[in-house]
């Protein structure tokens, strides 16, 4: 049986601030793009409106609407799985505590989007020259970072009790 740490929980303020903030990003778009917009922001980076019906990299996108509920669902499912996770860590493992945080925040700021709208707000474009990586947004940020630490996490020594 595995032990609840409540303090582990604590970390949930993370993800609480990602939701915030993505949400009131992607507030701002709404409210002053239109769809399509691009606004140059630096000489690699624009700020441009679309609506992302599917998963990363607009994965499923043209499916027919039937994804908007898969992958609601699944990252309810998801959401769940990382709060028992986080909940069972151990004090010392703050980095996954982190790591877990943003990854469920980003997960909630996208799963809002897909509820209610029916799709994802993304407005982050980077490229280079005529080259342009898919358009993402805050959430999408959390989610890759967090991932990130939980790689670096797994090639991190372990102190175990």
């Amino acid at each position: 049986m595995y032990k609840v740490n409540k303090s582990m929980a604590r970390w949930l303020w993370l993800s609480v601030v990602m939701v915030v903030f993505d949400q009131v990003t992607k507030f701002a778009v709404l409210a002053t793009m239109e769809l399509y917009q691009t606004i140059a922001v630096m000489p690699f980076v624009n700020f441009t409106y679309v609506h992302n019906t599917g998963a990363a990299f607009s994965f499923l996108s043209q499916a027919g609407g039937w994804q908007r509920w898969f992958f609601a669902l699944f990252a309810v499912v998801i959401s769940i799985v990382l709060v028992v996770w986080l909940i069972r860590l151990k004090p010392h493992e703050w980095l996954m505590a982190v790591a877990l945080s943003l990854v469920l925040g980003g997960a909630i700021g996208n799963l809002i989007d897909r509820v209610v709208l029916g799709y994802v707000i993304d407005f982050v474009d980077l490229y280079y020259q005529t080259w342009h990586w898919p358009v993402f947004n805050i959430a999408d940020c959390a989610i890759t970072v967090g991932v990130g630490l939980m790689l670096l996490d797994s090639f991190s020594l372990k102190v175990t009790d």
